[in-house]
């Protein structure tokens, strides 16, 4: 049995244990403490924190997250780091209400209700849970789908709210070759069982806070804003949301009725769809608003006080990291920012 160290956490004074065969950031999860993170792979620098003493070791990760000056300063990646003594470390980005009010991480096995296409390259997967027969999650997190017979998983955001019960949905970008994408074209279907481990993720509304809401989105990014839509049509939340979805052509969008019919529930609510190419319309009974351009150039246009809203991004890559640029030159306060970038390598 490996041996065990304690970490304390500052300035939050929190103490756990942790086993040497164990990252850090997992060690937090299993005793229900709930540290920032994203990829929970190395890849961004979510869970960054600084060493203020003891023995901690990287297994391997991106230098864009943490680069070698960083790492000869003392910061780590908690997803990639083992403790071999009792540390103390200085948590660098954190939600005291997220700390110990987080949902347990839960192992679900699933039973495949659906696998229905939704654009040329994205995909509805909708599972049932059966063991245990609910999975408890916050609108906008993800989870781990485990794809059968390996040791991998590949993560993606639920698109259904905690209320929907009987169902969870994903919504899945196929790419070529993609270890689990490629289950989507008849590797699974309904019947199938797949497992599940979850939630993760802080792509999520938080109580009390009242700013305006900004969801930008593009490709399967659509999933997570959905769930935050759907949840706050059910809860009848009164802040105002604007919501940019950028996609090539008008054959690439999808779910645009039930995104005009959440946006008649909600009290102040606007859909700008952005399209980088021509292509396709629109039926005018849809009331959604059509702009040509990228999306971040089309936020920029109607966003003249982003500074003072809260902003949720998720989508490729390089749409996230155009509004992360974006948005800091906008002055946006980076706890006003919340998002989650989809990698092919990760979330395929």
């Amino acid at each position: 049995m490996a041996d065990s160290h304690k970490i304390t956490f500052e300035p939050v004074d929190l103490e756990m244990d942790v086993g040497e065969d164990e990252n850090i950031l997992d060690a937090a999860f299993r005793q229900g403490i709930h540290l920032m993170h994203g990829c929970r792979e190395g890849r961004c620098s979510a869970c960054k924190s600084y060493v203020l003493d003891g023995d901690i070791q990287m297994a391997s990760y991106s230098t864009f997250a943490c680069n070698d000056s960083e790492v000869d300063e003392g910061y780590v990646l908690l997803c990639r780091s083992h403790a071999f003594s009792d540390c103390t470390i200085e948590l660098l980005n954190f939600d005291e209400d997220e700390l110990l009010g987080g949902i347990p991480i839960q192992d679900v096995r699933t039973e495949v209700l659906a696998v229905e296409p939704k654009t040329r390259d994205i995909v509805s997967l909708r599972l049932k849970p059966v063991e245990p027969g609910k999975f408890d999650f916050k609108p906008g997190q993800y989870a781990d789908l485990h794809i059968p017979g390996t040791d991998e998983h590949r993560s993606f955001s639920m698109a259904t709210t905690p209320t929907s019960g009987e169902q969870i949905e994903f919504l899945i970008k196929k790419y070529p070759n993609g270890k689990f994408s490629a289950l989507l074209d008849g590797g699974i279907g309904v019947g199938d069982t797949l497992a599940l481990t979850g939630p993760y993720g802080s792509f999520t509304l938080k109580d009390g806070h009242v700013l305006p809401v900004v969801c930008i989105g593009g490709g399967a990014g659509m999933a997570p804003i959905l769930s935050l839509l759907r949840h706050m049509n059910e809860t009848a939340n009164s802040r105002p949301v604007r919501f940019y979805y950028g996609a090539r052509t008008a054959a690439d969008l999808l779910y645009l009725d039930e995104i005009a019919e959440l946006g008649r529930g909600l009290t102040d609510f606007e859909f700008v769809v952005c399209l980088s190419e021509s292509g396709g319309e629109l039926p005018d009974s849809l009331g959604v608003t059509v702009e040509e351009g990228m999306v971040t150039d089309v936020v920029a246009r109607h966003e003249a006080a982003i500074a003072k809203t809260e902003v949720y991004l998720c989508g490729p890559p390089p749409m996230v990291d155009a509004a992360l640029a974006f948005l800091d030159e906008g002055a946006v306060p980076k706890d006003q920012v919340f998002y989650d970038s989809f990698t092919s390598p990760l979330f395929d």
